[in-house]
């Protein structure tokens, strides 16, 4: 499988991508509604984290199976692809969030694990101004163009997990742009509002923590602006 995942522009509709959905499916279908959504030209990109923590985590498949839904591999998928293969202990897995897979049978869970396994790291996007990358949490290199020689390398393990893991980017405040693109954006931190570092973009706002106040961030790709909310006064 192509590590990174290609999508020209969208020349009939909206080219949207939405923050950790963590199972909270009928929520996002309620925010899809409130923007009028539409399935025959718009899509939708995920930054991953499809499951856990949130209470419909099994109708991800469903999700994938979609022509206008395009996700790429978050942390979580990656834990249920360890679990599935016995690399990841049920105890440690169902601390974070993935009790729903660990009751179900093990051809249920290799569903899973397979369709997670085929999922992309990265998805890089054409719009007017450029291309826009998308990764769950981060891209370690100075340079987009980078990351498949990256990914596909002697080290490529190390940097699959930086993009599905770290977090050094927002910890040290670094607002170095990467180069190559027009934005990244990103999840896997949830913050109470979308904000960015250089051209990096963080879009999780914790729309799976149980609370109503907490929605998620639908960006437009065009102008990398929440589609559902004021933009004013968010950037960092």
């Amino acid at each position: 499988m192509n590590p990174i995942k290609h999508f020209t522009r969208n020349g009939t509709g909206r080219s949207l991508v939405v923050g950790d959905i963590h199972g909270c499916f009928e929520k996002l279908s309620r925010a899809l509604d409130a923007i009028e959504f539409d399935a025959a030209v718009d899509r939708l990109f995920s930054v991953g984290d499809l499951v856990d923590r949130g209470p419909a985590s099994d109708q991800a498949l469903e999700w994938l199976k979609l022509p206008w839904f395009h996700a790429v591999r978050g942390n979580h998928e990656q834990m249920a692809i360890d679990f599935a293969r016995g690399e990841l202990p049920a105890e440690l897995y169902v601390r974070n969030g993935g009790g729903w897979n660990v009751g179900n049978p093990q051809h249920v869970r290799a569903e899973f694990a397979d369709a997670f396994d085929a999922l992309p790291i990265a998805i890089e996007v054409e719009t007017v101004g450029g291309p826009v990358g998308i990764v769950h949490a981060d891209c370690p290199l100075g340079r987009w163009q980078d990351m498949h020689a990256a990914l596909t390398g002697p080290n490529g393990d190390a940097f699959r997990e930086a993009m599905l893991w770290s977090r050094d980017r927002i910890t040290h405040e670094n607002r170095d742009n990467v180069e190559g693109v027009r934005a990244v954006i990103v999840g896997h931190t949830p913050l109470v509002r979308y904000s960015s570092l250089g051209n990096t973009i963080y879009i999780d706002t914790g729309a799976w923590i149980a609370r109503e106040s907490r929605q998620f961030t639908i960006l437009d790709l065009e102008t990398l602006r929440p589609v559902h909310q004021p933009a004013a006064g968010l950037w960092t």
